[in-house]
């Protein structure tokens, strides 16, 4: 009994710790690969913290950005719940015209 008790508790952390997604879609797209992308490290869950990608640089200019975007994929959730949530990564992508 204890130990199915151990593993549906343990199944709802993984289920409620899910992929996370922003999306900014600023002009209409075709791009299907990101011309940049780049992972984060944070730090307790990212309290208090911040990072900035100028996505104007990485496409040569604001008005070639289409679509910006910020994700925990799953290996990184899997860190962040392996870890406790002490280190949280994240992903950020930058998509250019």
């Amino acid at each position: 009994m204890r130990k199915l008790l151990t593993s549906a508790m343990l199944g709802s952390v993984l289920l409620a710790s899910g992929c996370a997604t922003q999306t900014a879609t600023l002009q209409p797209t075709q791009a299907a690969t990101p011309s940049m992308t780049t992972s984060h490290s944070f730090y307790i869950g990212g309290i208090g913290q911040e990072k900035t990608v100028d996505a104007a640089q990485v496409c040569g200019g604001a008005s070639n950005v289409t679509k910006v975007q910020t994700m925990q994929t799953g290996k990184e959730v899997l860190l962040s719940v392996v870890t406790l949530g002490i280190y949280t990564p994240r992903t950020a992508q930058v998509y250019c015209k």
